[in-house]
């Protein structure tokens, strides 16, 4: 059974679930504001959505975790930092030592930002964040378990986002890697040629290596302007990142409550992470305390982030920077609950970052990722542009369209 089918009137219900999931979020960020990870403003928004899916769920828990906050995007001063003392060092003739801080900071890269390992973790304060879970049973015997998604907490400011956009973004976060690369290959080959710790101009070949530490002193102030890229002081709003896919989940709870409907037999589960923003590890840990739990019954997880612009609606199937594979079979489920609401969605890669879907993927669970939102990135993602000003209806209500769509067709036929 289609979701459309339920009920007389089905564009008008969804329209007032976009109204109400709109009503919210401007609630939610007059009377609670910014939520960094770990903030009051995350408690609040925890203790709000707890509030929320108790009128809609049989059971609601909140499920408090440890983070660091600072620690995800920490690297990226600690990287430009090492950079810097890198050249000078260089500068001195200490190639080897410059080698030592460039291998590290490229590993820390690496593993923070490609693969959202936590090798930094246990260098900066711990804080307390928390997922809040709604459950409603089916009126049957429990065959499936449809799990939807979104992240309450909001980023610290993009400073080059807000001011230039995807191309200023774009020129710093390339500068920097690119010095680091360059810094590398100096390294290199003053390394073949025998400088390990000095240079002299007496040496053969010497004079390109005096030249090329002179070059990477002019790198220095790139290193410092990347040093600058998030502002954890300033945590931006949030609206849209990812306000709207919170709403967007529990919308789906308070369809089949307010409708006096019951799934047949697909337990549904709406799950309001925290700390995404921090490293994912809201969605961290719920995969690893429940994944187990939920490979008894074919299990889909459906992760909304962002709901705003129409037009770059998508499905995507590969994520954290192109790593992981989500789920085939929950990705063709989604794609054909798209269908069912209209709508031809495409598959596309998160080339740079990830959403909570990799995550539990990663714990062994069916998983796919819906957005709609400006890949470049548009220049409110993660800026204080993403506020409850500039919100988009038509996107919030074909995104709730898209996972009724979805979680009937799932309690209908499963993965078959």
């Amino acid at each position: 059974m289609k979701a459309s089918d339920t009920v007389q009137n089905y564009p008008s219900r969804l329209r007032e679930y976009a109204n109400y999931s709109l009503r919210s979020i401007k609630r939610v960020c007059k009377d609670i504001g910014p939520r960094f990870p770990g903030s009051d403003g995350e408690h609040k928004a925890h203790d709000y959505f707890f509030k929320e899916l108790e009128g809609c769920c049989d059971k609601v828990v909140k499920e408090e975790f440890s983070v660091h906050p600072r620690a995800f995007l920490g690297w990226v001063p600690l990287c430009c930092y090492m950079a810097v003392i890198g050249c000078v060092m260089f500068y001195f003739g200490l190639a080897a030592v410059t080698l030592a801080l460039v291998v590290l900071a490229l590993l820390l890269i690496v593993l923070e930002f490609v693969f959202y390992r936590q090798p930094l973790d246990p260098f900066y304060p711990k804080k307390a964040s928390a997922n809040v879970i709604g459950v409603k049973n089916p009126s049957g015997e429990i065959k499936r378990k449809f799990i939807i998604s979104g992240h309450c907490d909001s980023s610290g400011e993009w400073t080059y986002t807000y001011l230039g956009g995807s191309v200023l973004l774009k020129i710093v976060l390339f500068a920097g890697v690119g010095g680091l690369l360059v810094l590398l290959a100096a390294v290199i080959i003053s390394l073949l040629k025998g400088y390990a710790f000095s240079f002299s101009l007496d040496k053969p070949d010497s004079g390109v290596i005096n030249i090329v530490r002179y070059v990477l002193l002019g790198y220095i102030p790139i290193f410092i302007a990347a040093s600058r890229f998030s502002n954890p002081k300033k945590p931006v709003m949030g609206a849209n990142d990812d306000l709207t896919g919170c709403f967007a989940a529990v919308s789906a709870a308070k369809y089949l409550t307010d409708c006096g409907i019951s799934l047949e037999n697909t337990q549904l589960t709406v799950l309001i992470t925290g700390s995404e923003e921090a490293g994912l590890r809201g969605a961290k840990d719920f995969a690893k305390r429940h994944a187990g739990e939920y490979k008894d019954v074919e299990t889909m997880f459906l992760g909304i982030d962002t709901l705003r612009d129409f037009d770059d609606m998508a499905i995507y199937n590969r994520d954290m920077s192109g790593t992981v594979k989500n789920g085939e079979k929950a990705c063709a489920l989604l794609k054909a609950g798209a269908a069912n609401a209209g709508l031809d969605l495409p598959y596309k890669t998160i080339t740079l970052g990830s959403s909570d879907a990799a995550a539990v993927t990663q714990g062994g669970l069916q998983a796919a990722a819906l957005a709609a939102m400006d890949p470049a990135p548009a220049r409110y993602y993660h800026t204080r542009l993403d506020n409850e000003t500039n919100l988009d209806l038509k996107s919030i209500e074909a995104g709730i369209n898209v996972c009724l769509e979805t979680m009937f067709l799932f309690d209908e036929k499963g993965f078959a």
